[in-house]
């Protein structure tokens, strides 16, 4: 049996920490955008830049882009979802790539 669409969407989550004016950035963008064309995850884009993102500028700041790929364990008590640790993929990589990270957090989740 297959999982539904549904499903996975909610099984993934695919964050991509960025910033303006970054070329690595709009071709990393570029590859996880393609990979959402083709396949259900719940993705987001974090400009680390943003003064309320400031914890995350200052882990990341001259690394982005960068992709945090984590599998939804399930909710919190509060609300929030329950996250796997990250696998993530920093500067340059392909929709390749983070299609094996997707594969991998759909498979820990199963």
């Amino acid at each position: 049996m297959f999982p539904t669409a549904a499903r996975l969407s909610q099984a993934v989550r695919v964050t991509l920490f960025t910033r303006l004016g970054c070329g690595l950035c709009d071709t990393a963008k570029h590859a996880v955008t393609q990979l959402h064309k083709r396949r259900p995850f719940e993705y987001s884009e974090l400009d680390i830049m943003v003064p309320t993102n400031k914890p995350w500028k200052d882990v990341y700041e001259f690394d982005v882009p960068v992709l945090h790929v984590q599998s939804v364990k399930g909710q919190l008590e509060n609300g929030e979802a329950d996250l796997s640790d990250p696998k993530k993929l920093f500067h340059r990589f392909t929709e390749q790539e983070v299609e094996t990270l997707v594969d991998e957090a759909e498979k820990a989740k199963s």
